[in-house]
């Protein structure tokens, strides 16, 4: 099995994402990291899926995607020829006493600490998935006491673009 990454575009309309994410665990497909959001165009909304599983199941659900109504257009990104980044906030313990080491692990990350409070500060990181739990692994000694981590977006590298205008 290995990790896909799909970029689909779908009418933004309601129960557009249960049905997407029914045909997935209809397949017995575990989605591990789903975002959903608008796009250039309002009535339309991008939904980046990452599943791990092999090629012919996959294309079979893709086929399947097709299928529906809302889906306007599906597209697997290479990640050799994507973008991908994910969100993290995560608060951390930081009194006086460490306050210092948790700001230096924030700084060599190049993260940004959205709020403080005199026990602990939190911290916004963006990334890859790898540089993610790199920064978790460095701030676990200090105590994390709450996290949030939303799911990969991407994008295809270069002028080439997938809108919903150039399948119309």
């Amino acid at each position: 099995m290995s990790k896909h990454t799909l970029s689909v575009l779908v009418e933004d309309k309601p129960g557009v994402l249960a049905r997407v994410a029914g045909l997935f665990s209809r397949r017995g497909f575990n989605i591990e990291s789903l975002a959903v959001g608008p796009t250039e165009s309002p009535e339309i909304s991008r939904m980046t899926i990452v599943v791990n599983v092999d090629e012919l199941p996959l294309e079979q659900v893709t086929k399947q995607l097709n299928k529906l109504i809302n889906v306007i257009k599906i597209v697997e990104l290479d990640p050799a020829v994507a973008v991908s980044r994910e969100l993290l906030m995560v608060k951390v313990r930081a009194d006086a006493t460490v306050r210092s080491q948790v700001l230096e692990t924030v700084q060599l990350f190049r993260a940004k600490v959205v709020d403080v409070s005199p026990e602990a500060l939190t911290i916004e990181a963006t990334g890859t998935a790898d540089k993610l739990d790199a920064l978790l692994r460095m701030l676990e000694p200090f105590g994390v006491r709450e996290m949030v981590q939303s799911g990969m977006v991407a994008i295809g590298r270069g002028p080439r673009a997938i809108t919903a205008a150039s399948v119309r």
